[in-house]
């Protein structure tokens, strides 16, 4: 249960992340739902009723993210845990030999400042409002989860730069953990694989039922919901720091 929990989730107006927020309401917490102001989020946000906010949230601007914390604690009074939902994925060779044209630089860092520095920003913001929290007899003040992929460890073919961003975010997640320690926070990664994310949706039908089959079991795409689930474990168990979990099915990506 996810009774009184207040939550800021980035990305949570679709996919992944409107699973974590949906889990989180029905599970008795709170959440604000933070996306473009282009995303469905005031939309969802009015669908779920008085436990949900919806911040129009950029994750790469300071302001956008303080705004979001600040709604959040005008609207709930604090804030429990932080979901990193958001980013951005692209598929783009180093060199493309038959075009005689290079990765763009342009894009490389594009995803690396959305990905990667996005998750950042929201974590060294979000930490400074649940620092505020009275610590419960472990000491605990907040969590934070983050979302890298399996792409972190077995990125395919044109897969450079979600990969660096991902794995940047793994790379991390020790060391903020450490860093976090004493104030009572903990922080997680969870590392999905193939889920039906808007994303793979919206590939044609035949694809989607190649892909399933490269899992090897359940042979399926995940649910978002599965990777909502996970986000609650980590939340609910208190030794749960510093680490991230693969929830794929037991998929490594091929070339």
């Amino acid at each position: 249960m996810l009774k009184g929990v207040v939550s800021l989730v980035t990305g949570g107006a679709s996919g992944l992340g409107r699973a974590t927020v949906e889990r989180i309401i029905r599970e008795g917490g709170r959440a604000v739902i933070c996306d473009l102001s282009t995303s469905q989020g005031a939309k969802v946000a009015e669908e779920l009723g008085d436990h949900a906010v919806f911040a129009p949230t950029d994750v790469t601007s300071t302001a956008d993210v303080e705004n979001a914390l600040a709604l959040c604690k005008d609207k709930f009074g604090r804030l429990d845990v932080a979901v990193s939902c958001a980013g951005l994925g692209m598929a783009a060779k180093v060199y493309n030999h038959n075009k005689k044209v290079s990765h763009s630089f342009e894009d490389f860092m594009k995803i690396q400042t959305v990905n990667l520095g996005g998750t950042f920003n929201v974590i060294r913001l979000s930490v400074a409002l649940m620092a505020e929290n009275e610590p419960n007899a472990d000491g605990q003040r907040g969590v934070i989860v983050n979302t890298a992929s399996v792409a972190a460890f077995d990125g395919q073919i044109g897969q450079a730069a979600y990969s660096a961003s991902k794995g940047g975010i793994v790379g991390m997640t020790l060391p903020i953990a450490r860093d976090l320690a004493p104030v009572g926070i903990r922080v997680c990664t969870i590392a999905p694989g193939l889920f039906k994310t808007p994303l793979l949706m919206n590939l044609p039908e035949k694809v989607q039922t190649f892909l399933a089959k490269t899992v090897p079991f359940p042979q399926r795409l995940g649910d978002p919901d599965e990777f909502a689930m996970m986000v609650q474990a980590i939340i609910t168990n208190p030794m749960m720091n510093a680490e991230t979990v693969r929830v794929d099915g037991a998929i490594r990506m091929q070339a």
